[in-house]
């Protein structure tokens, strides 16, 4: 499931880099995160839609890929960002 439009521009205000920033590595892993969860919420009451667990596959990669290339750019952003966004438990 897509998130809603507001939804989307209050994750970007909160993990941009700078005023314009839109689609750095930080906002983009923010996007699939919120994305990411509201799947899970999803799979709770439709448990057999195979079609989207699938795409939460692509999503988790996708976002995998992206923290990995921050944790070998600055490995404190990449620890920083994993506290903010809850993303180990």
């Amino acid at each position: 499931m897509s998130i809603s439009k507001t939804k989307k521009q209050e994750v970007i205000a909160k993990n941009r880099t700078h005023a314009k920033d839109t689609g750095s590595s930080f906002v983009q892993i923010a996007v699939l995160t919120e994305r990411i969860n509201n799947l899970g919420s999803h799979f709770k009451s439709h448990v057999k839609d195979h079609h989207s667990r699938y795409g939460l596959l692509k999503l988790v990669s996708q976002r995998r890929k992206l923290l990995d290339y921050i944790k070998s750019e600055d490995q404190k952003a990449y620890f920083k960002l994993i506290e903010d966004l809850d993303l180990r438990k």
